[in-house]
């Protein structure tokens, strides 16, 4: 059972602190963490990504680094360095580890309960957080509307 992304915090209700760990960060969240976006910088959710480091319970799903290298070739994002750098150090950094993509999180992701949209890689990010029984930080919409009506832990930034 997941829970509902919060609303809106300038409707007052506050986000709720993440009760399942691991953490995993959609692919956007990793890029603005190691990027020190402002929109990161502002949200509540960064404090929650420092002490889940501390005890090494940051995931970054193999797909996004899949995904960090399709972006850097559309040129869609522009990173500091070669994007094989990049990851390498992005995934050296203290407390965050890359969670493999396994053949039940493979299947899994095929297998969705509900409607989900076809992209692979948002897929394999639902599915990668079900069978970890972890939280997704994300700003997708669907993935947390896909959040409310399923078993997925999911937390808006």
């Amino acid at each position: 059972m997941g829970i509902s992304p919060p609303l809106p915090e300038n409707l007052g209700t506050p986000m709720p602190e993440p009760r399942h760990f691991p953490l995993i960060l959609d692919t956007h969240v990793w890029i603005w963490l190691l990027n020190g976006e402002e929109r990161l910088q502002r949200s509540k959710a960064l404090p929650w990504i420092e002490r889940a480091a501390l005890r090494s319970q940051v995931k970054v799903s193999v797909i996004s680094v899949w995904e960090v290298g399709m972006l850097q070739a559309k040129a869609r994002i522009t990173l500091p360095s070669h994007t094989l750098e990049w990851v390498r150090k992005a995934l050296s950094s203290p407390g965050i580890s890359l969670a493999p993509l396994t053949e039940e999180i493979a299947i899994e992701s095929t297998q969705l309960p509900g409607e989900f949209h076809g992209d692979p890689a948002d897929r394999i990010l639902v599915a990668t957080a079900r069978l970890l029984g972890g939280t997704l930080l994300t700003s997708d919409r669907k993935i947390l509307d896909y959040s409310k009506k399923h078993d997925l832990w999911a937390v808006s930034l």
